[in-house]
């Protein structure tokens, strides 16, 4: 009888160890997004500064989204539009019960910046499902 309460103890702690475990490593994705959130709201200010009388170069839109963490996926310009596609990064730790390690998360965002009637930016935002862009 003994021999199968210890197994049993033994089997609800880790079991409790292992829901612990995940819950954390969900927290720990969930402000690695949250952090991509941000992120992506970053890019989106620093590029309407620099688009201040017109739009930056391919170069130099680059550099804004390395600045913020993230990678130019797709640079898209036309007469009184600017269209990028931007995949941002965070790493996160991910536990389990044999020790840890870095994962990362990773999002696109499709960023639209047009100029309007008076000629001042107007941007739109759209996270996308996928970063394949043709």
């Amino acid at each position: 009888m003994a021999p199968i309460v210890v197994v049993l103890l033994i089997a609800a702690t880790l079991m409790t160890l292992n829901y612990r475990q995940n819950r954390t490593n969900e927290r720990n994705e969930q402000n690695a997004l949250r952090r991509i959130a941000r992120l992506a709201q970053s890019y989106e200010s620093d590029m309407q500064h620099e688009a201040r009388g017109h739009y930056p170069s391919e170069a130099r839109t680059r550099g804004v989204a390395r600045r913020n963490d993230a990678a130019l996926v797709s640079y898209t310009r036309s007469g009184q539009s600017l269209t990028t596609v931007i995949q941002f990064h965070a790493t996160y730790e991910d536990s389990s019960m044999f020790g840890s390690s870095l994962s990362m998360a990773y999002r696109c965002y499709s960023f639209l910046f047009r100029k309007d009637d008076e000629g001042g930016p107007r941007k739109r935002t759209a996270p996308l499902r996928e970063c394949d862009v043709a």
